[in-house]
């Protein structure tokens, strides 16, 4: 488990990398929980500046503990922000991405494919988020989260 949560570390400093060169925004934590597989899970993300219009990239790694398994998430989620009209640090948005899921059961380990479909409100640095996997991710995850600007 320990080289699969390195490998996870490194996948998201390199997604901030490259993410850099595109203006960032910042990183940010995250904390919630899934369904299916049923776990309190903890992350990292980083938040580039708009790519086209509202469109943003917001790679994360979420780490789940609970249900008799360990999951190292690492989502390729893109969000789409629109400003809701009660303030301009106030937004809806919704996106999706590809995931890679990480299970390590006491029988082995299983890497898997996986797509995000999510939604959520944003109250400046401060986010919370519905997020549904189809394919092999969990099923759902609600969750927080704060990005660092």
């Amino acid at each position: 488990m320990r080289a699969i949560m390195c490998r996870a570390i490194f996948v998201l400093a390199a997604l901030a990398a490259g993410a850099n060169a595109v203006s960032a925004q910042g990183p940010g934590v995250r904390a919630g929980v899934s369904v299916d597989p049923d776990q309190f899970y903890v992350g990292g993300h980083y938040e580039t500046s708009p790519l086209v219009d509202r469109l943003y990239f917001r790679p994360n790694v979420e780490v789940g503990f609970g249900d008799d398994v360990t999951t190292v998430a690492i989502n390729l989620d893109a969000v789409y922000k629109i400003p809701l009209k009660s303030g301009r640090s106030t937004s809806f948005f919704m996106g999706g991405g590809p995931a890679i899921v990480i299970y390590d059961r006491d029988r082995g380990t299983d890497t898997e494919g996986g797509l995000n479909l999510l939604a959520g409100l944003e109250f400046g640095k401060v986010f919370v988020e519905v997020k549904g996997g189809v394919f092999d991710a969990p099923d759902l995850k609600v969750g927080i989260g704060y990005t660092f600007r």
